[in-house]
């Protein structure tokens, strides 16, 4: 097991309110393993993989709880300057929009060849060869002409690219892609995704990739962790998740999607309500006020994960397959 993380939870303090963003979560990735992380806006899955890599803004974030196993490590407990060295070098992390990660006044070699620098201890020659390959990795062309060119001459499809070079720049054994694909349009999109398989396939690493959108870890997670107000609410191999999903928001995000292999006219279904407030959770299931299956015990006792089938948890009082909608 290359990463283990055990009832993680970060905590924003603000003047509202403590905001309880990561509500102990518990998962885990293998080597050379892909887990998608899906969910709508808001559900805390950027925010769990930030405290990951302890890049959490403290104050008014906390970490208040839980033990992050990289291969045995706990990366809770090391220090900053100890952090340093596995962020970048071991865990790497793509982050949502390349034009605010990217620094606009470094060049685009500066930026990717600044790990290989601090991590890897090359020379300023090394490290600019070493950098010209992992941009014509990611297929950026004439990458010998282009290292010295600023962010804002990329397009957002080649400044994504070359922040997945700066990712794999230190041949990471974990890759966390927050969102990579979210500001780009689907035919780029298409391109990141397959780019990111085939480089995945060649370097063996494991990857988290965080998303809202179920068709695009369709095609490339092993397994599926579904996270709702900072909790997993089910977590599976992706065939099952997609063949036999057991909790009633799975469902509703699996019904908002278009299918080839449905009958033609089957509308498309929605989810009611408004998310759930972080500050003001209740004791009970956070989904229970937009749930169609709830029951009386849904408002009162959140539910843990529990075992449902082969490698598939679910955290939910009813057993979907045999019960009926209530609404």
């Amino acid at each position: 097991m290359l990463l283990e993380v055990r009832d993680l939870k970060t905590q924003f303090f603000t003047q509202d309110g403590v905001v309880r963003a990561v509500n102990g979560i518990t998962y885990h990735v293998n080597e050379g393993e892909t887990l998608g992380i899906v969910g709508e806006s808001g559900c805390g899955k950027s925010v769990g993989v930030l405290s990951l890599m302890r890049l959490i803004p403290m104050p008014p974030g906390k970490i208040v709880n839980g033990q992050v196993l990289l291969q045995g490590r706990d990366l809770m407990r090391i220090s900053d300057e100890e952090m340093r060295s596995v962020r970048g070098n071991r865990m790497a992390m793509i982050f949502q929009d390349p034009m605010t990660s990217l620094n606009p006044v470094l060049t685009i070699g500066r930026q990717v060849s600044e790990a290989l620098e601090l991590h890897l201890g090359m020379n300023k020659g090394e490290s600019r060869r070493r950098t010209v390959e992992l941009l014509e990795l990611v297929g950026i062309p004439t990458a010998v002409e282009r290292i010295d060119d600023y962010p804002h001459q990329f397009s957002g499809g080649m400044r994504q690219r070359v922040m997945i070079a700066m990712g794999l720049s230190c041949s990471p054994q974990l890759l966390i892609a927050d969102e990579p694909t979210t500001a780009l349009d689907v035919t780029i999109q298409a391109q990141i995704v397959d780019l990111v398989k085939k480089l995945r396939d060649e370097i063996g690493m494991a990857i988290i990739w965080i998303t809202h959108d179920l068709g695009v870890v369709a095609g490339l997670a092993d397994r599926v962790a579904v996270m709702y107000a900072g909790y997993i609410v089910e977590e599976a191999d992706v065939k099952s998740l997609y063949g036999d999903p057991r909790h009633p928001y799975t469902l509703g995000l699996l019904g908002s999607l278009p299918r080839l292999d449905e009958q033609r006219g089957r509308r498309l279904t929605s989810i009611e309500g408004l998310p759930p407030d972080l500050i003001g959770l209740s004791q009970g299931c956070p989904f229970h006020e937009r749930c169609n299956y709830r029951v009386d015990l849904c408002p009162v006792e959140n539910p843990a994960l529990n075992v449902v089938a082969p490698n598939h948890t679910v955290a939910c009082w009813v057993d979907v397959t045999a019960a009926k909608p209530t609404r």
